[in-house]
């Protein structure tokens, strides 16, 4: 919830109606109080609350007549049942038709205060979860072209059955989000969707991120460890840039797709999952089994349904409805920037769109995104907008530490070195042979063939005049 929480309140008892209204009110809640529960269900249906709370006995209609049509109208949202005649009986039924809480009246405010951040953390941890499953299957798709229409329909007409889908496509054209699509219009939509980048992952650790592995296994191997196929048991696994895998893993993974089991590293017990494969790649894969770098009995058993996913110069007419999406709220964009949108061939595909969007939304000025600072960032890749000629960029030489040094004899070298590293530590031998990695008596023997430029005591280190001093300019 908010930091200031709408909360409806409906008791037919005046008295309990102001005592409960202000103790809500002290509490950082903004309430509208009623004194039935007609009204409350009125109320419910012209605009929402983030909390109800709601007397039992009223006129008209009670407290599990309000608590029903809440949680019609939101099944996420709390509601706290309040009762004079509170009894365990009224407790069990209200919480089986849904309540989140039951009071009992007289409201001790302390009581009232716990229940309040209980609800509070509840409404957050429901918010973040619908956020995170949102991101998890990708949220709504932007469909603007032919292509991609074309794509949905196909894979609306596939995601009920069974069978592993290879999505085909250039990096950036929006594979995961159409493997999100697939798991999202299945019979497995409420089970795990889990991801893997195979690209991402190095080829020892790769067995183990899909397998699982017992503790000991190997190094660094504290504990046991579920893999991604026994997350994603009943669900869908997502293998992302599949083309990339070893031949060893290849053959490992063919193993699992075909017969369904496979072993965590370091284990001997067979595990059995029913899982549902959607792999992807930026690869010609029928090219790389003609190479002999991928098996094609594997490429077989991921490519039941082909799903090829076209880049975004060959769907122009997604360019702009998918920059607006991007954009962010209360940004628009002038003819110029749609226009110079447009023309662009968007090697990156969807994420390089992304990227540029976000970047001008941020960079322009006054709300509104012009067609001059859209072209400014579309530079070829890995190359930065050429900058105005009224900011000009001054790139200051970077410097060489060892130019002085060229020229000169490697032995006035290290007794330039010896020199200033003694005069660094104030004269501490020890401490200056430790920074140059050598022992204190050859630092002594270094030291002594620099006489009679320099005279070192233990705590100081005195520039020579010209004469030795009485033990050959070093103190012993």
């Amino acid at each position: 919830m908010s930091a200031r929480e709408t909360v409806l309140l409906a008791d037919d008892e005046p008295l309990s109606r102001e005592f409960l209204q202000e103790a809500l009110q002290s509490f950082g809640c903004e309430v509208h109080a009623v004194a039935d529960g007609r009204e409350a269900i009125a109320l419910l249906g012209q605009r929402g609350f983030d909390l109800v709370v709601t007397d039992w006995r009223m006129p008209h209609a009670d407290g599990f007549a309000v608590l029903a049509a809440s949680k019609q109208a939101d099944p996420d949202r709390p509601v706290v049942l309040v009762t004079a005649h509170g009894t365990m009986h009224t407790a069990v039924q209200a919480m089986r038709q849904g309540a989140d809480d039951v009071l009992e009246k007289p409201i001790v405010l302390e009581e009232l205060e716990v229940v309040l951040a209980r609800m509070r953390e509840k409404r957050r941890l429901l918010r973040e979860n619908t956020f995170l499953r949102a991101e998890t299957s990708g949220g709504d798709m932007v469909i603007a072209s032919a292509a991609t229409q074309a794509v949905v329909d196909m894979v609306q007409r596939i995601a009920k059955s069974r069978a592993a889908v290879l999505i085909r496509g250039e990096s950036g054209t929006g594979k995961e989000r159409i493997a999100a699509l697939v798991h999202k219009h299945s019979d497995r939509a409420q089970r795990p969707f889990v991801k893997l980048n195979c690209a991402a992952i190095p080829e020892a650790l790769l067995e183990s991120e899909l397998f699982g592995h017992e503790a000991g296994s190997f190094t660094g191997a504290s504990r046991r460890r579920e893999g991604r196929f026994e997350l994603a048991d009943g669900g869908t696994l997502f293998l992302d840039e599949v083309g990339e895998m070893s031949p060893a893993m290849q053959s490992k993974l063919l193993r699992v797709l075909q017969e369904g089991e496979f072993e965590r590293v370091g284990g001997n017990r067979t595990l059995r999952v029913d899982v549902r494969i959607v792999a992807a790649t930026n690869r010609d894969l029928d090219a790389e089994v003609a190479a002999g770098r991928f098996r094609a009995d594997l490429l077989w058993r991921l490519c039941v349904v082909p799903v090829v996913l076209p880049p975004l110069r060959e769907r122009p007419d997604e360019i702009v409805p998918l920059a607006r999406h991007f954009l962010g709220k209360g940004l628009v964009l002038d003819a110029g920037a749609e226009a110079a949108l447009r023309a662009w061939h968007w090697p990156g595909n969807v994420r390089e769109l992304q990227n540029v969007v976000q970047r001008v939304g941020i960079l322009c000025d006054g709300g509104v995104v012009t067609g001059e600072l859209v072209r400014r960032w579309l530079q070829p890749t890995g190359e930065l907008p050429t900058a105005p000629a009224t900011e000009p960029i001054y790139v200051l030489p970077t410097p060489d530490p060892l130019q002085a040094l060229v020229g000169r004899s490697l032995a006035d070298v290290e007794r330039e070195l010896v020199q200033r590293t003694l005069r660094h530590n104030a004269g501490n031998r020890t401490r200056t042979a430790e920074m140059l990695g050598i022992g204190v008596r050859t630092l002594f023997n270094k030291l002594q063939e620099t006489v009679p430029a320099v005279a070192v005591a233990d705590s100081a280190v005195v520039q020579a005049s010209g004469a030795s001093t009485a033990h050959g300019g070093i103190a012993p």
